[in-house]
Formats: C-alpha cells, sequence, structure tokens
C-alpha cells in the first residue's frame, strides 16, 4: 500500500502546470515505489522538449501548440486521479494503470502500455478538440512537428533504459542505428494514425461511440503488447529478473 494518498488536483490550465502535476506525480510515485511513475517521468521529459519547441519557435503557432498540450496531458492527469479515486476511465488506461500493481510488466512494457493508450487513442481526441473542425487541417503541420522531437528522444531514452537493464545496451551497439530506425518508423506510424484518428473523432457526430469503439480495440493491443505466448513470457521473465533497482530507482533512471 502506498505511504500517502496519490497527488490530486493535477488538472492543468498551461504547460508549466502539466510540468508541475507530472513532478508530483513522479515525486509521489518515487515515494511510495509506485509503478505509474515509469510513464509519468517519460512522459514529463516529452513535455519539457515539447515546451522548449515552443520557447525556441519550433511551431508554426506557439499558443495553439500548448493549448494542445494541455488539453492532451490533461487526458491523462484527469485519469491517474479518477483511477485513484475508483472511477471509470477509459479502457486502455484502466487496463494500463491495473498493470503498474503487478511485478511483472517490464518498465519497457509499461511504458508501451502508457503510449497506446495516450497516444493511439488521447492525442487525436485532444487535437480535434484544439480547434474547431473547420480549422483541424491547419494544425497538422505542427502535429507533424511532434514527432520529430519525439525521434530525437530516442538515444536519450535508450541510455536511460540500459542503466535499468544494462544488457539493452549490448543489444543496441549490435544492432547498430536499427533499433532506433525502427523506433522512428513506429513513432510515425503511430502519429498518422493518431491524425486519422483526430479527422474521425472530429467528424463523429457521436463522440462518445467514438472513443469507445477505439478504445475498446486499443484495450486488446495493450493486451498483446503485454504477451500472452509461453515463448514471450519466458523471454520477458528473463528481462524482468534482470531488471536492476527497486521501482524508486527505475524512476529516477528515467527522469
Amino acid at each position: 500500500m502506498p505511504k500517502s494518498k496519490p497527488p490530486g488536483g493535477l488538472h492543468a490550465q498551461t504547460i508549466d502546470a502539466v510540468i508541475a502535476s507530472l513532478d508530483r506525480i513522479v515525486d509521489w510515485s518515487i515515494e511510495n515505489n509506485q509503478r505509474t511513475g515509469y510513464f509519468a517521468a517519460l512522459y514529463r521529459k516529452v513535455t519539457i522538449n515539447v515546451k522548449h519547441g515552443i520557447d525556441n519557435g519550433t511551431f508554426d503557432d506557439a499558443a495553439r501548440m500548448e493549448r494542445l498540450d494541455v488539453i492532451f496531458a490533461n487526458r491523462y492527469l484527469d485519469a491517474f486521479e479518477a483511477y485513484y479515486a475508483g472511477l471509470p476511465v477509459t479502457q486502455s488506461w484502466q487496463l494500463a494503470f491495473e498493470a503498474t500493481e503487478r511485478w511483472f510488466p517490464l518498465v519497457l512494457q509499461h511504458l508501451m502500455i502508457g503510449m497506446n493508450a495516450h497516444i493511439n487513442l488521447d492525442l487525436g481526441i485532444a487535437a480535434a478538440e484544439t480547434v474547431p473542425a473547420e480549422q483541424l487541417a491547419k494544425l497538422e503541420t505542427d502535429f507533424n512537428k511532434i514527432n520529430t522531437l519525439l525521434i530525437g528522444m530516442i538515444d536519450e531514452v535508450e541510455k536511460n533504459l540500459a542503466k535499468i537493464w544494462p544488457l539493452f545496451s549490448l543489444m543496441d551497439k549490435l544492432a547498430g542505428r536499427l533499433d532506433e530506425k525502427l523506433a522512428a518508423q513506429s513513432m510515425e506510424f503511430a502519429r498518422n494514425q493518431a491524425w486519422k484518428y483526430a479527422l474521425t473523432y472530429a467528424a463523429a457526430t457521436d463522440k462518445e461511440t467514438c472513443i469507445h469503439d477505439m478504445d475498446s480495440r486499443l484495450c486488446l493491443l495493450a493486451k498483446g503488447l503485454l504477451g500472452v505466448g509461453l515463448l514471450e513470457l519466458s523471454w520477458f521473465l528473463f528481462i524482468r529478473v534482470l531488471e536492476r533497482g527497486n521501482v524508486a530507482k527505475k524512476i529516477t533512471a528515467l527522469v
């Protein structure tokens, strides 16, 4: 059981407030050895990079990008609060949060199912809610620039994961730049799917059904990411046993 209650009042109005709320989740997770901090730590790093992009003029419309970032982040922050308050959340977030209560999933699996819920579902919704439907096309260029920022973070994230699983560093060297290319392609695919969903959601007359249908498909994807076969479980168990440090140390490695 956690030593202290999960943080509340996380809903943000600015990107600085988003970062502050993520700081609170990370700090609470470290203090209480809660695996929820894995995704929050990575997400905090991403948000800081987006803020730097906004401040440095990377995006065509800085105010619009901050609005997108805040709407997007609040879907995670609100889901975090709701889950720990025993309130309903989307199926994909429910599965991701429940997984943090179990020993077995790898740190990488926690990150992947968190990204599945947030990018594959929340990002499209957030994009559609940032501007009126007739202006959505104008957002696409800045929407795509987020992907460029994420790709630029791949090496740093890999180094952080190697602190948790040292063999990852050896595998990364053996793979050369192949793993980075595959990661970049995966991000590009996820971004394109999120944009398609943004268009679908913006055009939908029944928003709740649109969310439910996508959420149900993503929940199945998340279950696949967690692995179901004996061979997968054996391999995952091997990696899990070799992960270094307790939960708090792993979160710190990702910050």
